[in-house]
């Protein structure tokens, strides 16, 4: 088993919160009235894609209906309904759609991943759960050593400030911001694709695809 492998095994069998654990099993057994008929992963949801990524995607943590219930990040979800096409007009995803684990989805140059594990109440996890995560996120980059880290929203940028010991003043949050991290890395920053951004147009297709034009440029 790689230590890839390994970790995945790891994040998967992790019961480490009590509340996130009642909750993402509670979700999973009550389901959405319309996914009555699906079976919900109901467990924390580690990363996925390409091992030899170069760029790494870090978002907040799993949608109750959506990786919790397919146990793949932002699949089966409004955000994946807006990250999936622009990963492929970009060349990074081999189709447009995610609507399941097993869907025939690769990924080329990219690793999809997230600050929280498990689906959180109200969308919110609080910091000390996201402190009980952390280990996995750094092991994450420490195994797949990614040239590019894009932190989707100001939840996944503090978090990777934090493994980094780095102030907040000196790498200024914005939509598009690029800084180079003392250990090498390249910080893109991108607003998050959730519905509440996309919707209301803080974040347009036009401004995603800058980020991904970015990011190929980058790895180029």
């Amino acid at each position: 088993m790689t230590k890839l492998e390994t970790l995945t095994s790891e994040i998967i069998a992790c019961r480490k919160c009590p509340r996130l654990v009642e909750w993402r099993e509670e979700v999973a057994i009550t389901k959405r009235k319309a996914y009555r008929e699906h079976e919900y992963w109901g467990k924390p949801v580690p990363g996925f894609g390409d091992p030899q990524a170069q760029i790494m995607v870090v978002g907040l943590a799993p949608a109750a209906h959506g990786s919790n219930r397919t146990g793949r990040g932002f699949t089966g979800d409004g955000s994946g309904n807006f990250l999936f096409p622009a990963l492929h007009r970009a060349g990074f995803a081999s189709q447009p759609d995610a609507t399941a684990r097993d869907d025939g989805l690769l990924l080329t140059n990219m690793w999809i991943t997230s600050v929280g594990r498990c689906a959180p109440p109200k969308n919110k996890p609080p910091a000390e759960e996201l402190n009980t995560c952390q280990p996995f996120l750094e092991r994450e980059i420490e195994i797949l050593q990614p040239k590019v880290l894009v932190a989707f929203g100001r939840i996944a940028y503090d978090r990777l400030l934090k493994i980094y010991n780095l102030r907040k003043k000196d790498y200024a949050f914005s939509h598009g911001a690029l800084h180079k991290l003392p250990s090498g890395h390249w910080l893109l920053i991108s607003y998050h694709p959730s519905r509440q951004n996309t919707q209301t147009g803080r974040l347009t297709a036009e401004m995603f695809d800058k980020i991904w034009k970015q990011a190929n440029e980058l790895i180029a």
